[in-house]
């Protein structure tokens, strides 16, 4: 077996998957980033890097660059996402015991605008050709070459046809704070707290603003889990349809049992053009119920009218503009924020585009951006290492994945790298940690930030059918 990286990508016909890339998510070991009906989904598995501690980043990132360096490479399509591609994903604290991992598939089928492609990779001997892809991709589907379409199309619309139907319902609010939760739940599920109880986690954001008083830090965000039983077992594959089918303005990311929509790209670069989406300030839409006026009226009023909510996002923008500037030449972001409607809250958001210099003699790769910018403010604080050491203090949670970077990159240096929010980690066939987390500033009461945790976990509730 030769150790060098040998890839092949050819085009699909893209009328025969009407359903985009969704139309691939069939399988519940997939690796999938997509939004809308564009993006990744890969199968199998060639190659795996782990790491932990302060140097994950960068211990990446090496590693990956000597993968690629001397990759033998037949690009038919030449797009960002193709030829050689990783998936990964990483711990959100330095001190974690999580593994951070890239992930080389075998088989990446993508989707971009009107195109669709397949690629092969291998660090065999064997010859890659159109077929051998081909082949390849129809072994991991499962299905005989002639029906593929027929069977994409069904799965497409089953998809849909469940997001129809759950969004029709409503969703779980914030109860009191018994271990397990009088939600309705599926199929006997049974939905308890985590690491801390309702009542201990709100004393957790009390002790939180008591510093944020004190001037030792302006913002901490402070995060809960809760874990759900399903003893029908968890279905990955339909998981990932649903937020996709119902989060689409989201980037719908699973890698190794992380599943989730998030709302918020930490980074994206095409070429020298690096863009990210902030978001910081959050409504619940279940909360404009019975007010005069449209929603969006409603929404623009609370959140953009808000001292608070404005404060929160502008630390947030300032985390992340600040921590890039050193790797720009030229960059812009809104001077207003806008607001980001989705399904089950609205959101403060503003959008940054920067154009990368050389550092070094070199444009800096998708994770040498991500050592420098993660963790933003959005989603621990500010100052970092204030807010990063309350929040062990306090949380007496390890996040694991949750918060942490998620996404892909290719051997080009494009890449895709959300924060991994309105997610959870699949643990065992029956069993799911869900996750999510709040903002705290001066001024924050503890249940409304507890009510605000119960309309982040709405997505992930929804997608595994627990929903009243």
């Amino acid at each position: 077996m030769t150790s060098t990286i040998r890839t092949l990508t050819v085009p699909l016909d893209g009328t025969a998957f009407p359903g985009g890339l969704p139309s691939f998510l069939v399988r519940d070991d997939v690796l999938c980033w997509t939004r809308r009906e564009a993006g990744l989904a890969g199968f199998g598995e060639i190659a795996r890097f782990t790491a932990a501690g302060p140097e994950r980043f960068l211990e990446a990132d090496i590693w990956w660059r000597h993968l690629v360096i001397e990759a033998d490479v037949t690009d038919h399509v030449e797009l960002p996402g193709t030829g050689p591609v990783a998936f990964g994903s990483f711990a959100f604290s330095k001190t974690s015991a999580h593994e951070s991992r890239l992930i080389v598939p075998e088989v990446v089928v993508g989707v971009r605008d009107s195109q669709v492609w397949v690629t092969q990779l291998t660090l065999g001997d064997g010859e890659l050709t159109e077929q051998s892809a081909l082949a390849a991709l129809d072994r991991w589907l499962g299905s005989g070459s002639a029906d593929t379409p027929a069977a994409f199309a069904t799965v497409t619309t089953a998809a849909a046809d469940s997001a129809t139907e759950a969004q029709q319902g409503a969703v779980p609010g914030r109860a009191g704070a018994a271990v397990v939760r009088p939600l309705p739940l599926a199929a006997g599920a049974t939905l308890h707290t985590g690491s801390l109880s309702e009542e201990a986690w709100m004393e957790a954001v009390t002790a939180g603003v008591a510093e944020i008083r004190t001037g030792a830090l302006e913002k901490l965000v402070l995060a809960r889990d809760v874990v759900a039983t399903i003893p029908t077992g968890v279905n990955a594959a339909k998981v990932l349809r649903e937020l996709a089918a119902r989060y689409r303005e989201c980037w719908t990311y699973g890698v190794d049992g992380l599943v989730g929509a998030t709302p918020e790209m930490l980074i994206q670069v095409e070429g020298r053009t690096a863009q990210a989406r902030v978001l910081a300030g959050t409504l619940d839409r279940r909360d404009a119920h019975g007010e005069d006026g449209l929603p969006m009226d409603y929404a623009t009023r609370v959140l953009a009218g808000s001292e608070k909510q404005r404060h929160e996002h502008e630390i947030a923008i300032q985390s992340l503009t600040r921590q890039l500037a050193p790797f720009s030449e030229a960059m812009n972001a809104h001077d207003e924020p806008f607001i980001l409607e989705l399904p089950n809250v609205w959101h403060l958001a503003s959008d940054v585009k920067a154009e990368l210099t050389e550092v070094e003699g070199h444009v800096p790769t998708c994770l040498a951006l991500i050592n420098a910018l993660h963790p933003t403010a959005a989603v621990c604080g500010t100052p970092t290492q204030v807010a990063g050491a309350l929040i062990r203090k306090l949380e007496h949670l390890d996040r694991g994945p949750y918060a942490g970077p998620v996404g892909w990159l290719d051997a080009a240096g494009n890449g895709e790298w959300g924060i991994a929010l309105r997610g959870a980690v699949i643990e065992g066939p029956e069993t799911v940690r869900l996750y999510a987390g709040c903002g705290i500033v001066d001024g924050s009461q503890p249940e409304a930030e507890l009510a605000e945790t119960w309309a982040k976990f709405r997505p992930m509730l929804e997608s595994l059918g627990i929903s009243s």
